[in-house]
């Protein structure tokens, strides 16, 4: 399929901004920016948190040693940043890992029920949000995106339209990406429940195979990946891996975003919301294959 999503009037290239969000403001959230001009997809900026993703507009590269703060979103900044990177371009589309509505938002949502309903059985049932996480925040990032000109997509959007901000979801995503048929263990924070009975080093080696195997399928939709996993002998303790897993989930969102605009996404949910979710390469769905932000 190929969708309806043509940018900006006046812009030369298709910008995406891809965003990893944490559901609070004191957590990390990864950041991507990729572009296509007309021959392929590119990452033109890359980091594990707002703050060092400000940081590439003035050419400072990404501490991945060191741990990353985190920061109420500033979608006015980061746009700013993205034009900076983009050589005067603007974004056509923001895609974003958190709960977003037209409603404020205090409860399950019909978007939540349905990806459960379909996903569920492979593992990326959806955690409930609430009027405590993300609330408050979600609403003011929507509210701010539209004023900036990216109206919320929801289940009445055709799969394509830009500019608009859409929500995605990077655990269904993945299976998608990597063919595989359950959730992918490669969370910092879930090694012991993935493998209760192997040594930290163990968790260690198998949570650096899974990030291996998704940057590299990522690497086959998006060319100049600015992210080195380093080898394990390096990787002193698995909170390090942190920064590369938050940088993976923000090109995951960048990869949904990608078949949101070549209209291959289906939207989950109403009027009000939606969780857009890749469909397979021949256009089939996966609403018969797939707890959420983990």
């Amino acid at each position: 399929m190929t969708g309806g999503c043509a940018g900006r009037p006046g812009c030369r290239m298709t910008a995406i901004l891809a965003i990893d969000a944490a559901w609070t403001a004191g957590q990390p959230s990864g950041v991507a920016l990729v572009c296509n001009g007309g021959e392929a997809w590119r990452c033109v900026g890359l980091a594990p948190s707002y703050m060092q993703f400000q940081y590439l507009a003035a050419g400072d590269p990404v501490e991945w040693g060191s741990k990353p703060t985190g920061s109420r979103p500033d979608l006015d900044r980061l746009l700013a940043v993205c034009r900076r990177l983009l050589d005067g371009e603007q974004v056509s589309l923001i895609a974003m890992d958190m709960p977003l509505s037209l409603e404020p938002i205090t409860r399950r949502r019909a978007a939540d029920d349905a990806v459960s309903r379909a996903y569920g059985n492979k593992g990326c049932a959806v955690h409930s949000p609430s009027a405590a996480r993300p609330g408050r925040l979600a609403d003011e990032i929507r509210s701010r995106a539209a004023t900036l000109g990216f109206p919320l997509a929801t289940a009445s959007t055709p799969a394509g339209t830009c500019p608009a901000l859409i929500e995605v979801y990077p655990h269904p995503a993945l299976i998608h990406l990597l063919d595989r048929d359950f959730r992918i263990p490669y969370k910092v924070a879930k090694t012991t429940r993935y493998w209760p009975n192997e040594t930290v080093q163990e968790r260690i080696a198998r949570l650096h195979e899974e990030h291996s195997f998704i940057l590299s399928a990522l690497g086959e939709h998006i060319v100049n990946l600015p992210l080195q996993l380093p080898g394990k002998a390096q990787i002193g303790s698995l909170a390090s891996l942190k920064a590369y897993e938050d940088a993976l989930d923000a090109l995951v969102c960048a990869w949904a975003g990608i078949r949101y605009v070549q209209g291959d996404c289906r939207a989950f949910g109403d009027r009000n919301a939606a969780i857009w979710i890749p469909m397979h390469a021949d256009g089939r769905d996966f609403t018969t294959t797939c707890s959420r932000r983990a």
